[in-house]
């Protein structure tokens, strides 16, 4: 028997808030975290806004020195850990290798690789400072928050760009179920708005070019919509194992029921004709909690703002729904947070553990004209009631990398 995994702990870090409630009363009320870009000059580039972490405050979480030379991806980490583990309440010294953590990162420390490609090519290679590399790479955030709580269970890093995040709670799910760990931190973070990666998307002709109207830039399955806005964020969920959440009477927010994987084998940034790929995926995911097409409540859909996500998202929920497509409550927050690539799948997940627990579903703001192709109940511009008792959450990401996440209503 594959034992039960539950959610007892969250912790965020977003352009909206920068705790969980702080993010999910901004999500409710449907406001914008997009805005002109003021951490470097973006006058150069075509898009120049983006949804920014403002007003983060690394000393609270680490000491001034270790701020100065730990990439921001690692502190946004960091911050959203320590929140999810304050918000459990578990005891980690009590248990430390049975505790465990995966945290996920497309990108990882850019700003670093950045910073020191400066220095090198102005200063020469003695001046590096010996930190590049444990800034830099992608799994240090997992390496940092081990660290930090003292946990010392299974400790990995899923690098599937956007799904990265969904991806590394889908690993943490299967360490509990297979009795490799009572708990894990699990869920990821990104800080890509930097010159670089504002180029690479730039030059990819990926992102909104809204620049004028920065709040209205990021409108998913909108007919206007003209690319996604990026953003940046950390999101970390404590999950647990079911019996041991139980026997030291845990708080429960959710219990993740199954988790759906696949990879589209079509084309490196493309998704696969019709959403073939994230079908197979939400498929897989229902297959896993045991669950018919007509069991699913809300959908927080990956919903990027662009033209080819959005469409084969769509076609993708209609071939797995059939008719209940029609019935489906879908929402996309990246409509408000932008999308914080390999953090998005936790915060998004965060938000659907929410829903179920408070009953509102987070609107889809700036769809004022719908995509005739998209044409479900995607809960335009205000917030819905909803009395789901399980909701799925997508991420996909570059390389054709697809994860579906369910979770369900928690009645004690």
């Amino acid at each position: 028997m594959k034992k039960r995994v539950v959610i007892t702990g969250m912790g965020a870090v977003t352009p909206i808030g920068l705790t969980v409630p702080e993010y999910w009363e901004s999500l409710i009320n449907g406001r914008s975290g997009v805005g002109r870009i003021t951490r470097f000059d973006p006058s150069e580039y075509t898009t120049q806004i983006a949804a920014c972490i403002n007003n983060f405050d690394p000393e609270k979480y680490v000491d001034k020195k270790e701020a100065r030379r730990t990439s921001r991806f690692i502190l946004y980490a960091v911050a959203a850990a320590m929140e999810a583990a304050a918000d459990s309440g578990l005891d980690i010294e009590k248990e430390a290798e049975m505790i465990g953590v995966e945290i996920g990162s497309g990108i990882g420390g850019i700003e670093i690789l950045e910073e020191m490609n400066k220095v090198l090519l102005e200063k020469g290679p003695s001046r590096l400072s010996p930190f590049t590399v444990p800034m830099m790479i992608s799994d240090m955030a997992a390496g940092l928050v081990s660290i930090k709580l003292g946990a010392k269970g299974p400790n990995s890093c899923a690098v599937t760009a956007c799904a990265s995040a969904a991806h590394s709670v889908a690993n943490a799910y299967r360490y509990i179920q297979h009795g490799d760990a009572v708990a894990m931190f699990a869920g990821g973070a990104e800080a890509a708005i930097t010159p670089l990666g504002l180029a690479s998307f730039c030059a990819a002709r990926s992102l909104s070019v809204n620049n004028d109207n920065p709040q209205k830039a990021s409108r998913p399955f909108d007919a206007t919509r003209d690319g996604f806005v990026m953003g940046e964020a950390g999101g970390v969920v404590v999950l647990e194992e079911y019996e041991h959440a139980k026997a030291r009477g845990a708080k429960i927010y959710a219990e993740l029921v199954g988790i759906g994987t696949s990879g589209d084998a079509y084309h490196i940034t493309a998704p696969a004709p019709e959403g073939e790929g994230a079908a197979r995926a939400m498929k897989i995911a229902l297959k896993d909690a045991g669950l018919q097409p007509e069991d699913i409540g809300y959908i927080n859909a990956h919903g990027t703002s662009t033209e080819l996500n959005d469409k084969n998202e769509t076609l993708a929920i209609k071939k797995v729904f059939g008719d209940h497509a029609y019935k489906l409550q879908i929402s996309s927050t990246k409509s408000m947070t932008g999308h914080p690539l390999g953090a998005a799948g936790a915060i998004e997940l965060i938000a659907c553990a929410k829903v179920l627990q408070e009953g509102v579903i987070p609107p889809t703001i700036n769809l004022e004209n719908p995509d005739p192709i998209c044409d479900l109940n995607y809960t335009p511009n205000v917030a819905a009631k909803t009395t789901a008792k399980y909701a799925m959450s997508n991420s996909f990401g570059f390389g054709g990398h697809n994860a579906a996440l369910i979770i369900k209503k928690w009645e004690s």
